[in-house]
């Protein structure tokens, strides 16, 4: 796997490839944050950091990096020499604010299988960081994801209430209505 690896592996190719890693070695791990707008916007917001949430052992994950071919930084993540991407483990936080996740969506590609937030939970979590940051970008983010994919509004707004963020989430249907920006990191 680790010769799939090279300067031309997109992001989601990469993240499949890692995925898939995980998986054979027993770790079940979605992507999260930036990565999953990177996906779900076509690029249109380009993300190089790769989180990658699981509870599993910290030093299994590491074999199954090495083995693709990455190093650890002197920080958490994993670098690859053929790759622009850095990726991270950053905690087992299987929740966006208060709520657990329950459902993923999986992409398929040619390297593997890709399990990643769901467009809704992809929105709430960039709708956390605006919530609790006011990160305007991570707002414009959620906004690129929605006009993109198909939501559960719904579901947003109950969950927004429930995080007592009534008001931004406001927010987040007028810029939605309008045009947003959409930042790069």
């Amino acid at each position: 796997m680790s010769s799939q690896i090279n300067g031309k592996t997109s992001l989601a190719a990469l993240c499949a490839i890692i995925c898939e890693a995980l998986q054979y070695a027993g770790i079940d791990a979605f992507l999260s944050g930036g990565a999953v707008v990177s996906i779900y916007t076509e690029n249109r917001y380009e993300s190089f950091d790769l989180d990658f949430i699981t509870i599993a052992d910290r030093r299994k994950i590491h074999e199954v990096m090495v083995r693709l071919g990455f190093a650890r930084t002197e920080s958490r993540l994993y670098a690859h020499p053929k790759s622009k991407y850095a990726v991270e483990f950053p905690g087992a936080a299987f929740l966006i604010g208060d709520q657990p996740i329950r459902d993923f969506a999986k992409l398929k590609l040619p390297q593997g299988t890709l399990k990643l937030l769901t467009p809704t939970d992809c929105v709430k979590d960039r709708m956390a960081a605006y919530f609790h940051w006011s990160d305007r970008q991570a707002l414009n983010q959620a906004v690129a994801v929605a006009k993109s994919h198909p939501i559960d509004v719904a579901d947003i707004e109950a969950w927004s209430k429930r995080e007592k963020m009534r008001n931004k989430f406001q927010d987040f249907l007028d810029s939605w209505k309008g045009e947003a920006s959409i930042g790069r990191r």
